[in-house]
């Protein structure tokens, strides 16, 4: 990674620091995508699947607000303001 970030100061755009061309920014890609195919091969897990699963269900619990989210708790004043 060093020789990248080497390479990216000895070729960036002239008058635009920082600027990274298009072929360092190409190289960084493919090293991206190289390190995140596996976790992307991997797909969700069962149990992450039933979890969307369930929350995609419309549900009728009373606890639940009307867009499935936890309602929000009743406040109670105990006098000690």
């Amino acid at each position: 990674m060093k020789d990248v970030k080497s390479q990216a100061s000895k070729t960036a755009a002239p008058g635009k620091p920082g600027r990274l061309n298009a072929e360092i920014q190409s190289r960084i890609g493919h090293q991206l995508r190289a390190m995140y195919d596996d976790v992307v091969r991997q797909g969700v897990p069962d149990r992450f699947a039933e979890l969307i699963r369930k929350l995609d269900v419309p549900s009728s619990d009373p606890q639940l607000g009307p867009t499935g989210a936890p309602a929000a708790p009743a406040i109670k004043n105990d006098g000690r303001d």
